[in-house]
């Protein structure tokens, strides 16, 4: 199996290849972290993480020959499993209001809005450990129970247009998205490198996925 962990300049990338490695060891796969739109095309898993500002995240991306063409075909044409952690989650988005509006992939429909906070005494951003709460089963969520732990760093989350996409959440004054999924397609708003052994189980689930 191999995995194709997208550089684009854009993540924490040391913490996440270490731990799809961990999970990835006694499951055959090959885990190289890549800008090659041909390593890409070729992936049989692609995770695409992400950390900074959306518009800056979506440059970054953009600026590299020939990748997002090799992606789009990958996942929507081939349907090959893709996960986005964090910012590379809320690119999935129609677009993202970081800033200024910045259209994402569209691959889910909704749009990536500031968390507003029912109470004034939460600060934004939201840090630290929350317990999802799940809203529909996934494989890639097989096992974790509502009230699991994973951990969070983000001011913006991805507001789903149509509900079915909308998978997890925390509560956080509100509802905050944590996971969203559609088809082939899957993005966590929290860390799984941060998350200890929920985000390593989510990891294996997620190279055990066969949608």
């Amino acid at each position: 199996m191999r995995v194709a962990l997208i550089d684009y300049e854009s993540g924490n990338l040391h913490s996440a290849a270490k731990a799809v490695s961990l999970v990835g060891a006694h499951r055959g796969a090959e885990v190289q972290v890549t800008a090659d739109p041909e390593v890409v095309a070729r992936a049989d898993r692609i995770v695409l993480p992400g950390d900074g500002a959306f518009p800056a995240c979506r440059a970054a991306f953009e600026a590299v020959p020939g990748l997002h063409e090799a992606l789009e075909e990958a996942v929507t044409q081939r349907g090959v499993p893709f996960l986005g952690i964090c910012v590379g989650m809320q690119m999935l988005a129609t677009e993202g209001l970081e800033y200024r509006p910045t259209p994402g992939f569209g691959w889910i429909r909704g749009r990536v809005e500031r968390i507003a906070p029912d109470d004034p005494g939460l600060k934004v951003p939201h840090m630290g450990w929350n317990d999802l709460v799940l809203h529909r089963p996934h494989p890639v969520l097989d096992g974790v129970p509502t009230g699991g732990h994973a951990y969070f760093v983000h001011s913006w989350h991805f507001v789903t247009e149509r509900p079915e996409d909308l998978v997890a959440s925390v509560d956080y004054g509100g509802p905050v998205t944590a996971v969203v999924a559609r088809d082939n397609i899957v993005g966590l708003q929290f860390h799984p490198e941060k998350s200890q052994a929920l985000g390593l189980h989510i990891l294996g689930n997620f190279l055990d996925w066969r949608p």
